[in-house]
Formats: structure tokens, C-alpha cells, sequence
């Protein structure tokens, strides 16, 4: 019966759990692999649009070497999402959504990197870390306080044979091989965290939705949550994975702990034996700190909204509507319940519905409409018309257009003193009074109407409309004879 009972649990288990969906999954390897370069690495959150870029490139390239995928980027993503690998979750900073890897789809990565790359479970460093704290924990639940001060003597002796033993040189430090050992156990329990951070935060969605749904199912219930919700107790905050998460996010921000922990990573780092290491697992290292800080500032303020929320939720009367919602729906399934005893689902009630206008498509193609986007900025200015000016009107015009006639005298003005001048001659004569346009234009009448000097240029300067010198190296023209 043992063995039963727990197949049963376990063939539930392959249907219920992401993880163990993923591993099923018919493209599990590419899956894996494309999950784990753009979401399991350093960036653990992308936007929606960069996803799709990413994968779209990389999918064109697993196609080109034979695998087949029918699929865009963006139905391979909703097919994750939907399957539980990936988490959708609007933007913060911008409008959009990001996606994240779920919980599941991180431990089932983290299970093929230990298949890739197996670690040597059975190890002096992992051993000796197990060993001190079981011989902690006896320590600190000793209810004997003589019990706890002998083995805390005792403990004190071994500290001080220590001392005596280092400063006499009869202890040496560990040697590389077992230090690169230790090290990696280190980063082995490191890395799961990331996973934690995951798992955390799905509990406390989770939470979330309990507590909500408390409010709506049960009479007792919801006067309880009421209750404290209008007292001001958070009860997200105040639950038992709240409170365990407030104790290890006050060690993280704590500022002494965290300058003694990068104090010790970068003496760590300094060390021969730390060449032994990677490149990724050095930088994991000296951002690791600095990840769970940012991790947990994030899931504080997870804790933070949905705390608000709740509080919203219960303030503004929202839960009464949907308790009547909740009525109607069940009131409606009832009877027609009863019905189907008396009429079939496939019969004619001969009613007629006309259809909406609105074509029907996917609910993802559906765009809120947002009335801030209509909003002006500024107040209008209201123009009232007036005769124009004909200097108004040349104005505008040299905005856009290239005074080509101005340019034209210039040049012929010029003719009329010399034999001969280039463009430079004619800038350095004639201020250019459009700036680089007078430039263009001037280079625009050589093209046409100078003869080009073979494998010369010349330096031409000419004052911006935002009273900037400028120079230019161009090709140099020689105008010889009147333009037009």
C-alpha cells in the first residue's frame, strides 16, 4: 500500500509540476537552453519584446542546422508561459510586460547543470560544514545550561590551541586543492538561491490570492481578515513566510555583515588557489552580495503591494461586488445544472443574439484605451491670423530651402576681383549666413559649374546658427567663370 499510495502521488506529481513538464517536454534540451542563456544567467528578467528579438535569432539558427520549429518566438513564449516555465509580469519602469523564469523552470535548469557538470557530493569541506552545524544546533537548543557552557568551554579551548598553534607556525593554511574544494560547495549553496527568491515570491503571490479569496468564500473567514486588514495588520507581512523573510532580509542589509562579507570575498579572490576558478564564478562572487540585496529590496516591495492592495481591496467595498459576482455565477451554474436533466446542451433555444460589430480576435491583441495619451501637455495656444509679411515669409523659406540665389552673387561677386576662386575663398569673403547649408549649397554649384582639382582638398570654415566656428575638409573646386 506504501508503494501505491506514492505512485499515485507521483503520477500526480508528473502532471501537476512544471519541473517535471519540462523535463518531459518534446524540445527539453533547446527549451532548456534558450531559457537558460536569456533568463538564467546574470539578467533573470527581460522585457517582452527583447525576449522575442533574442529567441527569434536564435531559433533561426537552430532551424539552419536542422531542428524543427514552426513556431515564432512569441508562441514558443506563450506556450512557456502557459506550461508554467516562465512568469509574465507587467513592467515597472515602462509600459509592457517582462517575462522571468517560474520557480519550477529554475530547479529543473539547475537539475540538468548538476547533470552537465556533476560535483563531488561526498566532501571533506561539505562534511566538516554538516558536522558544525548539527554541533551548533545541539549547542543552542541545549535546555542544560551546564551542558551548553561545557561545550561552549570546550569549544573555547579548541579556539585558543588554534591560536597557539598559528602563532608558534605550527598551523599552516589549507592547501589549494581542498580550498578550491570548499570554495565550490560555497558556490554550489550560492547558486541556489536565485531558485529561494523564485519560490518566495511565487508563495507569496500565492498568499496573496488565498487571502483575497478568504475574504469572498467564507462568512467567518472573511470577518477575521476584515478585522485585522481594518486594524491595519499586514497579513502578508505578518505570515509565517513573512516573517521568515523579514529575518533574512534584515541579515542582507545588515551594513555590518555586508562589508565583512565583501571584506572576506575579496580577500578570498586575492588568494593563488582562487585561479583555480572561472571567470563567471569570480564575478558570481563579487556580485552575489550585491544580487541578494536587490533580490530582496524586490521582494519587499513585493510584500509592500500586495500588502497595499489587500488593504485597497477590503477599503474601497471592492470584495462586495464580487461576492455578488460570485452569487450570480454560482446561482447561474446551478440551475443550469438542473436543467440538464430536462434539455440538452446542443437544443435550439431559439433565441436570437446579434452579433457585436467588434471583430473578435485574441484577447492579446486587445489594447486598453488610455485617456492620458489624448491629454495635452501644454495649454493651447490659440494663433490669431494676421496679414503676412513678405520677410516673414523669406524667412521660413531659408529655414528649409537653400539660398541659392545669395550664393550665386557671392561667387560672380568674387569673379569680378579675381580670375579665379574656390570654395573657401568665397566662405572666407562671404560669411555663410545658413550655416553648413550655405556649405551644401555652395559645394552643390561647384559639382555643376567648377572644375575639380584632382587629389586636393582644402579646409573651409564657417560660423553655426548657434554661433559655433566649424571646419570642414572638402574637395577642392576652382570656379573660373560666371555661375548661374
Amino acid at each position: 500500500m506504501p508503494i501505491l499510495a506514492t505512485a499515485h502521488a507521483l503520477s500526480t506529481l508528473v502532471e501537476s509540476d512544471a519541473a517535471w513538464r519540462l523535463m518531459r517536454a518534446d524540445h527539453a534540451p533547446i527549451i532548456v537552453a534558450l531559457l537558460r542563456e536569456h533568463l538564467g544567467a546574470e539578467e533573470r528578467r527581460l522585457a517582452a519584446e527583447e525576449l522575442y528579438l533574442r529567441v527569434d535569432d536564435d531559433l533561426e539558427q537552430l532551424r539552419a542546422h536542422g531542428f524543427t520549429l514552426p513556431q515564432s518566438a512569441q508562441g514558443y513564449c506563450a506556450e512557456w508561459r502557459r506550461l508554467g516555465f516562465l512568469v509574465r509580469r507587467p513592467a515597472e519602469e515602462a509600459r509592457g510586460e517582462t517575462f522571468e523564469l517560474s520557480p519550477a523552470a529554475l530547479t529543473a535548469i539547475r537539475f540538468v547543470d548538476q547533470l552537465q557538470a556533476p560535483r563531488q557530493t561526498v566532501t571533506e569541506s561539505r562534511l566538516a560544514s554538516l558536522a558544525a552545524q548539527v554541533s551548533q544546533l545541539a549547542v543552542d537548543s541545549d535546555p542544560d545550561t551546564t551542558n551548553r557552557l561545557r561545550q561552549l568551554h570546550a569549544q573555547r579551548d579548541r579556539i585558543d590551541a588554534q591560536i597557539e598553534a598559528i602563532a608558534s607556525g605550527a598551523d599552516t593554511a589549507i592547501d589549494p586543492q581542498r580550498a578550491i574544494e570548499r570554495m565550490r560547495d560555497i558556490l554550489a549553496q550560492a547558486e541556489d538561491i536565485p531558485t529561494d527568491f523564485a519560490r518566495v515570491r511565487a508563495d507569496f503571490e500565492a498568499l496573496n490570492r488565498d487571502l483575497r479569496a478568504r475574504i469572498i468564500e467564507s462568512e467567518a473567514a472573511q470577518r477575521t481578515v476584515l478585522d485585522e486588514v481594518f486594524r491595519g495588520v499586514d497579513l502578508i507581512a505578518e505570515s509565517d513566510a513573512g516573517r521568515s523573510f523579514t529575518g533574512f532580509s534584515a541579515l542582507v542589509l545588515d551594513p555590518a555583515v555586508g562589508e565583512a562579507f565583501d571584506e572576506d570575498i575579496h580577500d578570498v579572490l586575492d588568494r593563488d588557489f582562487a585561479d583555480g576558478l572561472t571567470a563567471s564564478e569570480r564575478r558570481f562572487l563579487r556580485r552575489f552580495l550585491g544580487t541578494l540585496k536587490a533580490r530582496s529590496a524586490e521582494i519587499h516591495d513585493v510584500i509592500t503591494a500586495f500588502a497595499r492592495g489587500l488593504r485597497r481591496y477590503v477599503q474601497s467595498q471592492d470584495y462586495q461586488r464580487d461576492r455578488v459576482l460570485r452569487g450570480a455565477l454560482r446561482e447561474a451554474i446551478a440551475v443550469g445544472a438542473a436543467a440538464s436533466e430536462h434539455v440538452k446542451p446542443y437544443r435550439a433555444t431559439g433565441i436570437d443574439l446579434e452579433l457585436s460589430a467588434v471583430q473578435l480576435t485574441s484577447v492579446g491583441a486587445i489594447r486598453l484605451h488610455d485617456p492620458a495619451e489624448l491629454d495635452a501637455t501644454s495649454p493651447i495656444r490659440r494663433n490669431l491670423p494676421t496679414v503676412a509679411s513678405i520677410e516673414e515669409l523669406r524667412r521660413l523659406a531659408r529655414e528649409t530651402e537653400i539660398d541659392f540665389a545669395e550664393l550665386t552673387d557671392n561667387v560672380n561677386a568674387l569673379l569680378t576681383e579675381r580670375d579665379a576662386c574656390t570654395i573657401g575663398d568665397v566662405l572666407a569673403r562671404f560669411p555663410a549666413t545658413q550655416g553648413v547649408a550655405s556649405v551644401v549649397g555652395l559645394l552643390s554649384l561647384a559639382g555643376n559649374q567648377a572644375v575639380a582639382v584632382d587629389d586636393e582638398t582644402e579646409t573651409v570654415r564657417w560660423t553655426g546658427g548657434d554661433a559655433i566656428r566649424r571646419t570642414a575638409d572638402i574637395p577642392t573646386y576652382r570656379f573660373t567663370g560666371r555661375v548661374a
